[in-house]
């Protein structure tokens, strides 16, 4: 979801291509090393997430690689993506020997596809946010602007209409978090409006049915992505902007029993409007990445951070 001009707080530009590229095809990403708090390089941990290393990523070859709003990263490194204008982002994690993230490697970025087979037409059709893989493969991705789900099959093809929620979503405040929900079976899925963070479950083979709402450290934030983690947990990522105090981000860690811990983030630490997150099991917890919507503003930027999780 776009955020005016000054929810970014990075000082450089992203740079454009020196001639027309192709939106479709391989592309080569750069990656820029940041640190979690620029004012004390050093810092690496908060409470019980360490930070395991960031990168701001920007490409010469298209001027694509912008508004990225959802993420997945399997757990041999492999990275999905997608963004508000209907583009898919399919890459390789790079992390150094001890593990930390320095780039990405292998990009290739094109157009999501249309029922029809042909890629989205223009933003109110495009607008992908939510992005969640089930057990046999199948894509499913949630859009704003005009709220739907559609599935985009494993084995290729055009997509077809998923199961939705019948709801009355803001235009631009619609269904941000999407993630499959395999303890509820394996066509199972949850998403998540981003105004009052209302969740619905959701089945391919039953439809939708409206559940609670998630807890919010205030009215301001919206719920931007989620997943669902071992032991009953699920990860939320809320965001709230202001002009004075810019992006504040919290990531919340639920249990059955209610919040397990969380991660905020906010000036003068690194920060910008982060709206997607992926969990990978790593020895004793998760590593959590976090991916931001730069908005195709030249005072935003586009970060992967990762961060370690052992409760």
């Amino acid at each position: 979801m776009a955020l005016l001009m000054l929810a970014g707080c990075a000082p450089a530009e992203a740079p454009l291509p020196k001639q027309p590229v192709p939106a479709d095809g391989t592309i080569r990403i750069d990656a820029q090393p940041v640190p979690l708090n620029p004012d004390k390089p050093d810092e690496s941990r908060i409470g019980r997430f360490t930070y395991a290393g960031g990168v701001a990523l920007t490409s010469e070859d298209t001027a694509r690689l912008h508004g990225l709003s959802d993420l997945l990263v399997e757990p041999d490194g492999r990275l999905t993506a997608i963004s508000d204008e209907g583009d898919l982002l399919e890459a390789r994690l790079v992390l150094d020997r001890a593990g930390r993230l320095t780039g990405v490697t292998g990009a290739r970025i094109q157009a999501l596809a249309g029922l029809d087979g042909q890629p989205l037409p223009g933003k109110l059709e495009a607008d992908s946010e939510g992005l969640a893989v089930l057990d046999n493969g199948d894509r499913l991705v949630s859009f704003e602007q005009r709220h739907r789900i559609w599935l985009y099959p494993a084995g290729g093809g055009p997509p077809r209409e998923a199961p939705a929620p019948q709801a009355d979503f803001p235009a631009n405040g619609g269904m941000e978090a999407l993630a499959a929900d395999p303890a509820a079976g394996p066509d199972a899925y949850v998403a998540g409006g981003e105004d009052g963070a209302q969740l619905f479950f959701c089945r391919l083979s039953t439809g939708c049915t409206a559940g609670p709402t998630v807890e919010r450290p205030g009215k301001e934030f919206g719920l931007v992505a989620m997943r669902r983690l071992p032991e009953g947990r699920t990860a939320y990522l809320l965001r709230a902007w202001d002009p004075l105090r810019g992006n504040r981000i919290v990531l919340k860690i639920d249990g059955p029993q209610g919040e397990v811990d969380r991660l905020e983030l906010s000036r003068p630490l690194t920060v910008d409007n982060f709206e997607a997150v992926a969990a990978v099991p790593i020895r004793g917890g998760l590593r959590f990445y976090l991916l931001s919507d730069d908005n195709f503003q030249k005072i935003q930027r586009t970060l992967l951070v990762a961060f370690d999780w052992r409760p």
